[in-house]
């Protein structure tokens, strides 16, 4: 006996270390598409079943999933969506179910009423075909129109909150309308369940009346509990271990009663979750307490649970095909036919209207576990089940890219951040940078910089701080995240020491799960001149130039920099390595703004292959054209050296703070992706430094043709 159970919890952990392993290998790829992690999670899912694994490899799969190991992963994975279920039960704020006016009621009840309407439509059709005779037609009517009518209310927060369109009127539309159709959905459900439990009329009568009992009990006893409760934990030391075990115990309390009743114990989870309030932070604490393990341990479960039950071999015949493709398609025309027209009738564009209803048409985890209740109570078949998992999957996965034609990057960008008008034409022309802060630490050298850049203050020059926040898979997360709020403490130091300096800096702040892309549109929408990044040092590769600084550096249509800050605060004496690439320009023409706006002296370091080439005598007279004028705070210094990067690592070991570099293999900075090679440079030199890319997409001395007159080269030169 000892040796089976053993034997069955080794199983177990095998179970879950695969299932957890493989949905999170193919999240990437997911991610990669653009596509929400719940997508890898239901492939992963089917993969395991008899779809691919029991197809390709069936002893494979009966090893790992062998049918005595079924019943407890069905258990567990049970628990998994109680969890979840009451998660998604805080997350939905009452706040959103009013106050939104007309058309959020037109809308959101339309995108309930069509598919309803087609998918009971359908079940005529589908009945004879996929359905025993032992099922009763009413069960199978009202169970096919909810299953159509199904909003997946998470999904479609993750996706707005990255797209950024959770603050917009579409998306405030849409996740007010998602919100009304989880509630009224999930009571459709728990009404079509009752049903199909009850033997006889009597028996549905007292499931209905034993549900207004229940409901009533829990908005008019439970929910005033929670209340104080939530004034307590905000009042005191938070959520304690004594809190969250109170709470578990009437979750569970309120699954096991509703499903005593007969109308599920998901829906008690449900329940449970939306009467806890939402102000004071209990349902905040609750969420950060269980999300990851509801989320990442037992829900994957779930998902694979529903996969070992999906068959895509059970559509062997074109008839089956054409049955599945007639189901997507009225699927798709239910909610997102009925959710834009209904939009566009209320006053919205169609570009919004139709935005909206690509929305609503995302169905994701919730049509899942609707499916699943179905199949377990006999309602649906095993066949049209795989239907229902495909046409889930095909609304989903359409979402992210159909949303992206209505609504282009470049259209959300200029939605996010509105457009720096050009000033008029002056001595100088406007110069904007724009920092990208990722961290603390990062901000303070970028402004001591940017003020060195700028100089005094003045309508032409602008200073932007970007922090970009990377999205969770936390739902709490997207419903409940403030931007600005997040980026706070990231940007404080930086603006703390832009307000010691006399700058007015402009911190912006949004969602993003592209980074590089992101700043590029953001760099782009606000003209600026230069983007500065700041470094970190990378988990895998050693190359700091890789990653989003390499993209940034790849897309970008502007001069980039990479501030390496090794505790910048003033910028007296710069140092610029310089052979003739367009990026050792783009240096100089930093170093030009430098000179020119702040008390700076240059030293160009100009590297030769040996002495007395030639080289330099070329390079003096563009030098000395980019540094007109005399007052002797240039200096022009050639070095003979076979190595260009030992020449610069040696000249900035003499006291410099700054050193200007443009990317190149000859300074030992190239970037690239992934590398095995550091940069010497970055890594050994004792300053901080500027690593610079010249735009492809601007002239070669853009840069360094929009400044005034400043002093010129001194005759003081070193060759050594």
């Amino acid at each position: 006996m000892h040796a089976v159970s053993h034997n069955a919890l080794t199983l177990l952990i095998v179970q879950f270390i695969v299932i957890i392993g493989l949905s999170r290998l193919i999240g990437r790829g997911a991610r990669w598409l653009g596509q929400p992690l719940v997508i890898a999670e239901v492939l992963a899912g089917i993969f395991l079943g008899p779809s691919l694994l029991g197809w390709l490899a069936p002893e494979a799969m009966e090893w790992l999933f062998p049918a005595s190991s079924m019943s407890a992963l069905k258990m567990l994975s049970q628990v998994g969506l109680i969890l979840f279920m009451f998660l998604i039960g805080l997350e939905l704020d009452p706040k959103l179910l009013k106050g939104r006016g007309h058309a959020s009621v037109v809308i959101s009840h339309t995108s309930i009423i069509v598919p309803f309407g087609l998918g009971a439509g359908a079940a005529l059709w589908l009945y004879p075909r996929l359905s025993e005779p032992s099922v009763p037609f009413s069960s199978f009517v009202l169970f096919m129109g909810v299953a159509m009518s199904i909003t997946a209310f998470p999904v479609l927060a993750r996706i707005l909150t990255e797209r950024r369109l959770l603050g917009s009127k579409v998306g405030a539309m849409t996740i007010t309308c998602a919100a009304v159709d989880d509630v009224t959905a999930w009571c459709l459900l728990a009404f079509v369940v009752s049903i199909v439990r009850a033997s006889d009329l009597m028996h549905a009568g007292l499931t209905t009346l034993f549900a207004m009992l229940y409901i009533a009990f829990m908005l008019g006893v439970v929910r005033p509990f929670l209340a104080r409760l939530g004034a307590r934990v905000a009042n005191k030391e938070g959520l304690n271990q004594n809190g969250v075990a109170l709470t578990l115990m009437m979750l569970l309390a309120s699954a096991w009663a509703t499903e005593l009743i007969g109308i599920h114990a998901l829906f008690g989870a449900f329940m449970m979750g939306s009467v806890i309030p939402k102000e004071g932070g209990l349902a905040q604490a609750l969420a950060e307490k269980l999300e990851d393990v509801a989320v990442v341990l037992l829900l994957p479960l779930f998902f694979a649970f529903s996969g070992l039950r999906t068959e895509i071999g059970l559509l062997s015949t074109g008839d089956h095909w054409v049955m599945c493709g007639v189901i997507i398609l009225l699927a798709c025309l239910g909610k997102f036919g009925g959710s834009a027209v209904a939009a566009r009738l209320t006053g919205m564009r169609w570009r919004e209207a139709g935005a909206l209803g690509i929305l609503m048409n995302t169905r994701g985890l919730m049509e899942l576990i609707v499916l699943n209740i179905g199949l377990d109570l006999g309602v649906i078949s095993p066949t049209l089940f795989t239907m229902m998992v495909v046409m889930a999957l095909v609304t989903t996965f359409m979402t992210t890219p159909l949303l992206r034609w209505i609504y282009p990057p470049e259209e959300m960008a200029r939605d996010q951040v509105s457009f720096t008008p050009e000033a008029p034409l002056a001595e100088a022309p406007p110069f904007t940078v724009l920092m990208c802060v990722s961290h603390e630490q990062a901000g303070a050298g970028m402004v001591t910089l940017g003020r060195a850049l700028l100089g005094t203050p003045s309508p032409s020059s602008q200073l932007y701080a970007l922090h970009l926040i990377r999205p969770t898979e936390r739902a709490s997360f997207h419903l409940r995240h403030d931007p600005e709020k997040a980026s706070g403490n990231t940007l404080a130091p930086l603006l703390g020491r832009a307000s010691t300096l006399g700058l007015e800096v402009r911190p912006l702040s949004f969602v993003s799960a592209e980074p590089g892309l992101d700043i590029c549109r953001t760099a782009e929408a606000k003209q600026a001149s230069l983007i500065l990044l700041g470094w970190h040092k990378p988990l895998f590769s050693r190359t700091m130039l890789g990653g989003t600084v390499h993209e940034v550096m790849q897309e970008a249509g502007t001069d980039v920099a990479v501030l390496v800050d090794r505790g910048l605060e003033n910028v007296r004496r710069v140092l610029v390595p310089f052979i003739g690439s367009p990026h050792d320009r783009a240096a100089l023409g930093l170093a030009r703004r430098l000179l020119q706006h702040s008390a700076a002296e240059v030293t160009v370091l100009h590297v030769t292959q040996s002495e007395g080439t030639r080289e330099h005598t070329s390079t003096r007279p563009l030098v000395e054209e980019l540094f007109p004028g005399g007052s002797g705070r240039v200096h022009f210094k050639v070095v003979a050296h076979d190595s260009p990067e030992d020449a610069a690592l040696e000249e900035c070991r003499h006291g410099y703070d700054l050193v200007v570099a443009g990317v190149g293999a000859e300074w030992g900075l190239e970037d690239q992706l992934f590398g095995l090679r550091g940069e010497r440079l970055l890594r050994e030199a004792p300053t901080s430094l500027l690593i610079v890319r010249h735009s492809a997409a601007a002239p070669a001395a853009e840069a360094t043709s929009r400044t005034e007159a400043v002093p010129s080269l001194s005759a003081g030169n070193a060759a050594s």
